[in-house]
């Protein structure tokens, strides 16, 4: 996968796909360049008008897509659940890719609708539930992947089981670590849970670098601590990859051939450039820690998987 880029990416026609977080930064990009190659894309996304207005930016980037807003908000499940079920009148009961990339960074302590902490909440528990309600969708797909944007940050912590929603103390960067620790756990568990089923459904996790979006300084901007937005801002266009290159691994793990179940994808150095396998810490590895968590999430969210695979996409 050495230099691996978009001209890489197979032709996507008759593949539909779900990117979470489309508004903009590598979400935008991600749905852009699988409608690009033909692929049939949903620009699922929390604003309506940020929404519509990447809509009709994309289409006027590429006037043959094939792609339409529909809200999701993850931090809400109603929202969740009525987004999956709205789904039933896009391409039938088929998806050939889910892209959970929306996420939360580093806030000042918040809570989701339903009551759990934000990050947490938005960036695992939003997007465990909503694989879990399309999951029939993406078994009677062959060929069908999902694709979960994680961080190298991840290396920062580990999840605690005995305080996901980190009641007992609050660390905004220790939160988010934890989040994205959680979103590699849930891949493994999910690729060891498919391939039980004897499914061919692949479940790989994406990291983007250090990309100049917008992510970065939204915590600030919500406590209005200008000189800090002003100085992230800059150490972001300086260090920073754009969301183009920040996309490749996630565009990658959702196209590229024999991609592995349970991969991890992102720049090797961890900042910039091209995709391939790379780093991750040793406790996204646990078996034991994944499955803890996935029950875990299973009933805080109150949605159970079906595996049930069908016979032809075996």
């Amino acid at each position: 996968m050495t230099r691996w880029n978009t001209s890489h990416i197979p032709d996507q026609t008759g593949r539909s796909a779900v990117v979470t977080g489309a508004n903009s930064g590598i979400g935008y990009v991600t749905a852009r360049e699988l409608a690009r190659r033909g692929a049939r894309v949903v620009l699922a996304c929390r604003s309506t008008e940020r929404g519509a207005a990447a809509l009709d930016r994309l289409r006027s980037e590429v006037p043959a897509a094939e792609a339409e807003f529909r809200r999701l908000d993850l931090a809400d499940l109603s929202s969740v659940r009525d987004f999956a079920a709205g789904l039933d009148d896009f391409d039938g009961d088929r998806l050939g890719l889910l892209i959970n990339n929306a996420g939360v960074m580093a806030l000042p302590h918040r809570t989701t609708a339903d009551g759990f902490e934000m990050q947490f909440g938005t960036n695992h528990l939003g997007h465990f539930a909503l694989t879990g309600l399309l999951l029939p969708k993406l078994l009677a797909t062959p060929g069908a992947r999902v694709v979960t944007v994680s961080s190298m940050l991840h290396a920062l912590a580990n999840v605690d089981l005995g305080d996901l929603n980190s009641e007992r103390s609050y660390g905004r960067w220790t939160a988010y670590a934890r989040s994205k620790s959680a979103n590699l756990l849930f891949t493994r568990e999910l690729s060891t849970r498919l391939a039980a089923a004897g499914s061919a459904v692949v479940a790989a996790t994406a990291h983007p670098g250090y990309a100049a979006t917008n992510l970065q300084t939204a915590g600030v901007k919500m406590e209005g601590r200008r000189a800090a937005e002003r100085a992230i801002d800059l150490g972001t266009r300086l260090i920073g990859q754009p969301a183009d290159g920040g996309a490749l691994g996630t565009l990658c793990a959702a196209t590229a051939p024999h991609m592995r179940p349970d991969s991890f994808i992102g720049p090797r150095s961890g900042l910039r450039g091209a995709p391939a396998r790379c780093f991750r810490a040793p406790w996204t590895a646990n078996g034991g820690t994944a499955a803890a968590l996935w029950a875990a999430s299973e009933q805080l969210t109150g949605v159970r998987y079906d595996f049930a695979v069908p016979a032809a996409t075996r």
